[in-house]
Formats: C-alpha cells, structure tokens, sequence
C-alpha cells in the first residue's frame, strides 16, 4: 500500500497518526545532531574568514571550478538575462508577480497616533529595514529552479519599502545561477544576486563575505541545512521562521473527487522524502478510491519514486465521523497548507483553528497558491502554524513605539509611576518620574 490508513474515530489509531507527526517533526527540525554541530562550523568558518569559507565550501560542493568572480551577478547582467528571455517563460513570471504584488500591498500596516485627554501622544510609526537578505533554492543542482520563492520573498520585501535586497542561490556545477532566476531577478529589479547556497549563505548574509554587506533579516525557505543555519544565527539577524519539508492536509466529504484529491496529495510528496500529504475524509467509501488513485497517479509521475517514499513514510488517509471533528483534527495537526475540499467550506473556515494557508473549495489547488493566486507560499510548517504566521510584508518591517508627554500627563502619572517603580525597587525609575512634577520649579 503506498499510504497508511487510520481510523480517527479509534483512539489508538488517531494516536499512530500523531506519533508519525511528531517522528517526522524530529527528523526534520531537530533529530539530526551532526547537522547542527557541522552547521555551526560552517557559520564559524564564514565569521572568521568571510568569503575565503564561501568558496572552499562552494567548490566542495556545488561548482569545483568555483571563482570569486563568479559569486557578485550586478543588476546590469540581471536586466540583460531578463531581456534575453523569451517571452513564453516571461509573461507567466509577470502574472504571477502581479498578483503577488496586489495581495501584499493589502498586508501594508500604517504609522499610527492617538491623543489623549491630558494632551500627551502615543503612536507607533513602521519602518521598514534596511537591508534584507533572500535565499531562493536552487532545487536539483540549478536545474529546478525556485522562481516562485524568489517572487515570494523579493515582493513583500519591495511593498514594504525595504531599500537594499540581496538574493543569495547555489550555482550550478559550471558556477553559473539558473537563467530564469537571474531573469526574475532583473525582472523585479534586483541589484545584488550572490552564486551562494546552503548553511554558508546563512553565514554570509548574517556575517558578510567580500562585496555580500551584512544583512538585517534573512527570508526564504531552504533544506534542513539552510533551516539550522537560520535558526543558530536567529538573534543575530532577524529570520522569517525556521521551516520544515511541505506538508498539507485536506478535508473531504461525499463531493470531493479522488482523482483531484490524489493530485493534490501528490503535488506535496513530490517535493521531499520528508513531504507530508494527509487526507482527512468524511466517506469510508472514499478511501479505497482515493488508495486507487494515488497508485495510478504516482507510478506516472517523473519523480515518482520521491513522492512514494514521501507517501508511505509520511502519508495518511484518515477516516474521520464528520466535518466538524474533521476540523479540529486539522486544526491540532495545524498545517502548512489546508485544503477544505467540501461542498461548503465558507461554513467550514470559522472552525479552522491554525493553518499557513486555507484553500476553499474544489478549484482552490495548493499548486495555485504555490504560483500564481497571491497569498505568500513560504509558510510556517510542523505544527507552528499554531502560533506564526506566513512570511509577509510584516516580516520585514519594525514597530517604534512613540511616548510624548505634556507637563500635565507627566504630573499626573508621577506618583503612580512612582510607587510603581518602588515596588520593583528602582529608586533612579521612581526619582526620574518625581523630577517631572516640580520641573518648572527646578528646571527654569
């Protein structure tokens, strides 16, 4: 059988589902203590010797004839890519970045002021940061190109306002970066692009190497490698989260179509052999069909031998008794992605606890989200959907809180302020609101 079935209904099969949930969660984000302890060296390593550690690292896995020249691609020789692009490849990378762009515009937060009674201000005013830095994939040695993860993390940055935006992705094994990657590049006008991947462009873009300045957040998703370098420099620069393999869930009743329901399951397991694809169906029925399906549909996929690891490792059809259990079930899974494939999933959504993106409906494809729809595809995977959100314009901008207080509100808050302060047993704290109520009597 190429996936595991469970009964939700039977306590002890639910618990199967969710020991395998929780195996996967461990392999993937904290199982491996020889990648963390090599990761660290690595980061050490590009700390202290910049882009000397970047190309021994680079030519020892990605490109052997790796040179200094070919790390910095300028803004010049991205425009001419995007030029030298045809069209066909073009216009589908343009639609998509519309839409991409129209969405995060909305995720725009504004500075904002109130004033009160005693005539003091408070507010809060966004800034975006300064420099951010993206890391795009390289996927199969160049070969699979990331476009959409580049789109994904270079728009919402662009909407924020963020000035300085560094995109880092593996070479090829010649040293050259994918063309349509450059072209995207140069397509959205990004003036730094660095043949640079896994832990040691984490190190880079937190440390610097050569021309590659420092960076204030690093974005983008990456494999266990990236994940673990992101987060042992988290503190040190922001990251947008610590992200594991693609995973989603469906929820399905008597209407869903297995034929649709086994492609979509599919489009996850081909990602990764640690890729979850979950099915949480309404209709026993269904599973037999839905079983059927997966078969046939993965024995004629290009990476079919990938996705069916993914499937029997980490793939479920899980029988639940109705919609409604079947929401909370997904709900403490808390997926990257969840499909409600129902004859009326906007009854479904007020039940729909915790998930990186929701997709309503039968046309609503995960794979739409991935590309095309809007909504952002870098989002937070193995249960932290719980308590993160998806990458956005918010992922890189900051909050200045602002206080200015008249001589009255300052008066009038003194003692409080005070006695507060003395409780904590912070004389300077208390003295300093004190000082405040005599000011124009010791300060002319």
């Amino acid at each position: 059988m190429l996936c595991r079935t469970f009964d939700a209904q039977i306590p002890e099969e639910r618990a199967d589902m969710f020991n395998m949930l929780a195996e996967r969660r461990r392999l993937s984000l904290g199982g491996d203590q020889e990648v963390e302890t090599k990761t660290r060296g690595i980061l050490e390593e590009v700390r202290t010797d910049g882009l000397g550690a970047v190309m021994k690292y680079t030519r020892l896995y990605d490109a052997p004839d790796f040179t200094p020249r070919m790390f910095h691609l300028d803004r010049d020789f991205l425009l001419r890519m995007a030029e030298a692009t045809c069209c066909a490849d073009l216009d589908p990378i343009l639609e998509a970045a519309e839409n991409i762009r129209a969405f995060h515009q909305e995720q725009k937060e504004k500075s904002w002021f109130i004033r009160r009674p005693d005539g003091s201000v408070l507010g809060q005013v966004m800034h975006p940061v300064r420099r951010a830095g993206l890391y795009v994939p390289g996927g199969k040695g160049g070969e699979t190109p990331l476009i959409s993860s580049l789109l994904m993390t270079a728009i919402p940055a662009m909407v924020a306002g963020v000035r300085e935006i560094v995109v880092v992705t593996p070479p090829r094994p010649d040293g050259s970066v994918n063309p349509l990657i450059m072209a995207a590049a140069g397509l959205l006008g990004i003036s730094e692009l660095y043949a640079c991947g896994s832990a040691w462009a984490i190190g880079a873009l937190t440390y610097g190497a050569g021309p590659l300045a420092p960076v204030d957040v690093i974005a983008g998703p990456g494999n266990i490698w990236v994940s673990t370098a992101k987060r042992l420099v988290a503190g040190q620069v922001g990251i947008d989260m610590v992200a594991g393999p693609s995973e989603i869930v469906i929820v399905a009743d008597q209407s869903a179509d297995p034929i649709w329901l086994a492609a979509d399951m599919l489009s996850q397991a081909e990602h990764d052999p640690l890729a979850s694809a979950i099915c949480l169906v309404t209709e026993a029925e269904l599973v037999p069909r839905l079983l059927a399906e997966l078969e046939g549909q993965c024995a004629a996929l290009p990476r079919a031998a990938l996705a069916a690891e993914s499937l029997q490792r980490w793939g479920a059809v899980a029988l639940a008794p109705n919609l409604e259990q079947a929401c909370a079930l997904a709900g403490e899974i808390a997926p990257e992605h969840l499909e409600l494939m129902c004859e009326n999933p906007w009854e479904l959504l007020p039940q729909v606890r915790a998930a990186g993106s929701v997709f309503m409906g039968r046309c609503s494809s995960e794979a739409l989200g991935d590309y095309y729809a809007g909504p952002n595809h870098v989002l937070p995977t193995m249960g932290t959907a719980r308590f993160s959100s998806g990458l956005g314009v918010h992922t890189f901008t900051t909050r200045s809180n602002v206080i200015c207080a008249t001589t009255a509100a300052a008066s009038l808050a003194a003692a409080a302020v005070a006695r507060l302060a003395r409780l904590e047993g912070l004389e300077a704290h208390a003295r300093a609101a004190e000082l405040r109520t005599g000011m124009n009597k010791t300060h002319n």
